[in-house]
């Protein structure tokens, strides 16, 4: 390749030639050119063989190069960017007049145009044309411009092309004319604190001031001053190790970030639980932030499962996140109609053919995990999560120790719902210390259970449907998928398979314990459950369980109810007799406070009566004040006409009941749910600026 007009080639044009005569490498054997004729290229080998390829095929040979010329090489066309405007002119203009000297015409060869008399190569020489461009420079009032700099800058153009013609300045230190020693003492100390707890700049200081002492002796150099040192410290050090910055450790170095990627519904899932940043009336009546799990389905980012626990969240807890992520989320008793599962974007009537339990579902997605990614807590490593995800066929993996990026998906979830949702709920108590309340705790006005449905409802409503930044396709990248748009878009490509998983299925999923069956019934904790199902079996023993006793499954989040397995296989549920008492679920906790609280009976069936009587005042005291348009009861009141209920006697050991009492009575003196009130109904999600205009 020459360039036209038989002038010299420009800018690094000489390394691509293959002219007659020239050594070439191709096929990693050594060629002299002997012809060029059209495309064809015609190569004499050492040995005297002939070949005769065409120059596409040769130039596109890996290891063809021509002998004696340097590699070529694309110029960084994008450090152009980084060199300030001017200095980019500049060099822009001197490849004008390089090319002027070398052709006659400032654009090159190939471009239109007379050459001016001083710069034609026909009649002036190389150096009559330098000195006249040296000259012609020097007139327009460039500084220090001679012969010899108009040389070196052709010389560097056809090196390093337009590159060569950006000014170079030495670069300067960062540490500039700082002591050496200093410089060395302060590395030192920063590797002397690589990964421990991080202190301060002072402390850095006097570090460095011993390195110096240890190894100079005392007084013979001379630590900066602090602003110096200051400056010192922050260029030398890494950014990750700034003092106050995390502690890194030399033997854990920074991992890069590799995203995890599922590319269909259910086939990674991601549990973690974590306490929701909102104060809740416990079931004592006393404040308490619950604990949230959930289960997040990475290929749509779907919260598929979602449990709120008062205490520790057990094994029992995890193992019904699997139930319920498999089977379709049910329509709660009040909610919208344009929150079914018929109104989401998903080919409802397909799945619908397949599936008749999504007739009634909510628009939450339905996925069957295959593989389930935990941490290493007790409750995820538990025997009944491990044997009820067995059962289940579903494959546990645990996250490598130390790499939070494992589960970074079902992390940065329980951000945005704290950030989306619990900020706006009454009792929000921040992500930290600094940003909580004064009476965060005076400010709780839901239940656990309230709660969990207003999670469950603003799930299904606002989460499913918000989108989401990291739904994108590559080939439509400004478009965010919501979650259900993308679990609509993944069951084109990957379809939908229904677990066939019933409400027996649930039950074997609950904790199992032993009881006999007596002429009373079966008694567990001082609650006695009764049916006429147990008339044959009062007082005989079990024909399957150890030691006679009966298998029992009892469900902690509502004890109004157990299930037992009879000859016939089944289990059968044996409701408490004082079920119909207490219209909301109850768990263990709120029963073992009322039993502190009371006094035992003689006579038991009253005694169990007062109990179900003073469990029902809790949960009634439980719920959110009146005044409050966050106000409401759980979806199991709903239609049960609210009363007031008659006080229990005074008990001398009743105390934190009473207590409770006194702070649900309003200014009026009136309890709540009394006369005057409209009936309960379901509740909505907490609106902030409504209920500033109530204060």
């Amino acid at each position: 390749m020459v360039s036209a007009h038989g002038g010299r080639p420009v800018a690094g044009a000489q390394h691509r030639q293959v002219k007659l005569g020239a050594y070439v490498t191709f096929e990693d054997r050594a060629w002299q050119v002997a012809a060029v004729a059209g495309a064809s290229v015609t190569l004499v080998g050492e040995d005297g063989q002939t070949a005769s390829v065409l120059a596409s095929f040769l130039f596109a040979d890996p290891a063809f190069t021509v002998v004696g010329s340097p590699a070529t090489g694309v110029q960084p066309w994008g450090l152009l960017e980084s060199v300030p405007e001017r200095e980019r002119e500049r060099a822009l203009a001197w490849q004008r007049h390089i090319r002027e000297i070398e052709t006659g015409l400032p654009d090159g060869p190939g471009s239109t145009g007379v050459p001016r008399p001083e710069y034609d190569p026909h009649r002036q020489s190389m150096a009559e044309r330098e000195q006249a461009k040296a000259d012609e420079l020097t007139r327009l009032g460039w500084p220090r411009v001679s012969r010899a700099t108009v040389r070196r800058m052709r010389a560097r153009y056809h090196d390093q092309g337009l590159w060569g013609l950006i000014p170079r300045r030495k670069p300067s230190s960062a540490t500039g004319q700082a002591d050496e020693r200093v410089v060395a003492a302060i590395l030192e100390a920063l590797r002397r604190q690589r990964g421990r707890s991080k202190g301060t700049l002072k402390g850095l200081r006097e570090l460095t001031g011993h390195i110096l002492t240890d190894t100079h002796g005392p007084g013979t150099v001379a630590l900066p001053p602090p602003s110096t040192f200051n400056r010192l410290a922050r260029v030398l050090a890494d950014p990750l190790e700034h003092p106050g910055r995390p502690a890194r450790t030399a033997t854990a170095p920074v991992r890069p970030f590799t995203p995890t990627v599922a590319l269909r519904p259910g086939e990674l899932v991601q549990i973690d639980t974590t306490r929701l940043d909102v104060m809740a009336i416990g079931e004592d009546g006393k404040p308490v932030r619950p604990e949230l799990t959930i289960a997040l389905e990475v290929a749509t980012r779907s919260v598929v499962a979602a449990v709120l626990r008062e205490e520790g969240t057990k094994a029992v807890d995890a193992a019904l996140l699997l139930a319920e992520m498999a089977v379709p989320h049910p329509m709660r008793p009040g909610w919208p109609d344009h929150l079914r599962l018929a109104h989401a974007a998903v080919p409802y009537g397909r799945l619908l053919a397949l599936d008749a339990r999504l007739q009634q579902a909510a628009a939450r997605p339905v996925v069957v995990p295959d593989t389930i990614v935990i941490d290493r807590g007790a409750i995820f490593v538990s025997t009944a999560f491990l044997a009820a995800c067995e059962t289940l066929g579903v494959s546990v993996q645990p996250a490598p120790p130390r790499s939070p990026a494992a589960k970074g998906s079902v992390e940065r979830t329980f951000g945005s719902i704290n950030t989306l949702f619990a900020q706006h709920v009454a009792g929000y108590t921040g992500s930290h210390v600094l940003q909580r309340g004064e009476a965060v705790a005076g400010e709780a006005r839901f239940s656990v259970a309230q709660l969990q449905e207003l999670l469950d409802e603003w799930i299904t409503a606002c989460w499913q449907h918000r989108p989401h930044d990291g739904l994108r396709h590559p080939v439509l990248p400004k478009a965010a998928l919501a979650p259900n748009e993308m679990w609509g878009a993944l069951l084109g490509a990957s379809g939908y398979v229904p677990w066939p998983l019933t409400g027996a299925d649930y039950l074997e999923l609950l904790p199992v314990r032993f009881h006999p069956v007596t002429g009373r019934g079966i008694r567990i904790n001082h609650r006695t459950y009764d049916h006429t199902l147990l008339n044959e079996h009062r007082g005989r023993p079990s024909p399957t369980s150890p030691g006679g006793k009966w298998e029992i499954h009892l469900n902690p989040h509502d004890v109004r109810q157990i299930y037992i397995r009879l000859p016939d296989g089944q289990l059968h549920e044996i409701p408490w007799i004082h079920r119909d008492h207490v219209h909301a679920p109850m768990s263990e906790t709120t029963w073992r406070h009322i039993r502190a609280a009371l006094n035992q009976r003689a006579d038991r069936e009253a005694h169990e009566a007062a109990l179900a009587e003073a469990a029902e005042q809790v949960l009634r005291r439980s719920r959110p004040l009146p005044d409050s348009p966050a106000a409401a009861t759980p979806a199991g009141t709903a239609g049960v006409a609210a009363k007031t209920l008659p006080a229990p006697p005074p008990l001398e050991d009743a105390e934190d009941l009473d207590a409770v009492e006194a702070r649900t009575h309003d200014d009026d003196d009136s309890q709540t749910g009394g006369e005057g009130h409209p009936p309960p109904a379901r509740f909505a999600l907490y609106d902030a600026f409504e209920e500033a205009e109530h204060w």
